[in-house]
């Protein structure tokens, strides 16, 4: 099959929120292109030629924001970026989100938000011409998503019927990872705590779009059954940001979620570790299994880049 040098434009919206605008067409595309960017960077290295971009982050980050300002730049483009981290400086604080995103259309081609809340990154969208992207929010995290996917992809080639396991927070990857799995025909376990599962709706929605794909869609409580002859397994930690005063509990409701060697002997014998990172040792996974010869995690942080430029590209 030849590797497309463009992803296709028959998007249904110009923004990157939560994934679900992408088709599994368009997922599939974006993820051939992401290949080509990785194999032939010089190729696009005047994509975004003249184009700035607003960089948005009201939580602290290291392969994000590096991610995306490397990437914009190794395509000719510039980026402002706005730190938002303080308290003293949150989003909505000294003028609203609508003003905010009214604004900077005027001056920039595209905004990359990292935010607290969903709702953040809809009013800037609702308020804006030009695209914006989901660079994490409490709900979704697409970009990190769709480079898992590319990971899995170059590792093990086709993903249909590839069988993942993620255990633990049913957070913001672990949506994402739910919405895509479907996608691109993937059979995805979900393992949690009943009060932490993934929310219905995205569930809900997953299922109908693998009905096409011929994915499927679990959610368990049991991590040992959802490990079980997995190809892949996944976890995250076990607080997000923002939600730092239930550590504690969280930490101990979560210890029979925790990777570990035993957790990963029941998975396929070729079976890989992954995590978005930043990881917590000792907590999600152990140190044996994040640091061992089944983790891909730094894989997973390099093709973070990739996918973003294929994801700019696409969107402009």
């Amino acid at each position: 099959m030849t590797t497309p040098t463009l992803a296709p434009r028959n998007l249904s919206s110009n923004d990157l929120l939560t994934g679900a605008e992408w088709s599994p067409a368009n997922v599939r595309e974006l993820l051939h292109l992401s290949t080509d960017m990785k194999a032939r960077p010089g190729r696009f290295a005047s994509t975004l030629a003249g184009k700035f971009f607003a960089l948005i982050f009201e939580k602290p980050s290291l392969r994000t924001r590096v991610t995306f300002e490397v990437g914009i730049q190794s395509m000719g483009g510039s980026v402002v970026f706005l730190d938002h981290t303080q308290a003293s400086a949150s989003l909505g604080a000294r003028e609203s989100i609508a003003d905010l995103a009214r604004n900077l259309e005027r001056w920039v081609h595209g905004i990359v938000a990292r935010v607290y809340e969903q709702r953040v990154l809809e009013e800037m969208a609702a308020n804006a011409e030009i695209p914006v992207i989901n660079a994490l929010s409490d709900r979704f995290h697409p970009c990190q998503a769709l480079a898992d996917f590319f990971t899995l992809e170059e590792r093990f080639g086709s993903l249909r019927n590839f069988k993942i396991a993620y255990v633990g927070d049913g957070n913001n990857v672990c949506n994402s990872l739910t919405y895509l799995s479907a996608c691109l025909g993937v059979r995805l376990r979900i393992a949690t705590p009943a009060e932490y599962a993934p929310p219905a709706e995205v569930i809900a929605q997953a299922k109908q779009v693998a009905k096409e794909t011929g994915g499927k869609i679990e959610v368990l409580t049991d991590p040992q059954k959802a490990v079980s002859e997995a190809m892949a397994v996944y976890t995250d930690s076990w607080t997000s940001m923002g939600f730092e005063r239930e550590a504690a509990a969280r930490n101990a409701i979560f210890q029979p979620y925790r990777v570990d060697s035993d957790l990963m002997a029941l998975a396929s014998p070729d079976a890989v570790f992954m995590h978005c990172l930043p990881a917590h040792r000792g907590l999600e996974v152990t140190p044996e299994v994040l640091d061992g010869r089944r983790s891909i995690v730094l894989d997973q942080a390099e093709n973070r880049m990739y996918v973003q430029k294929a994801i700019l590209h696409t969107l402009f």
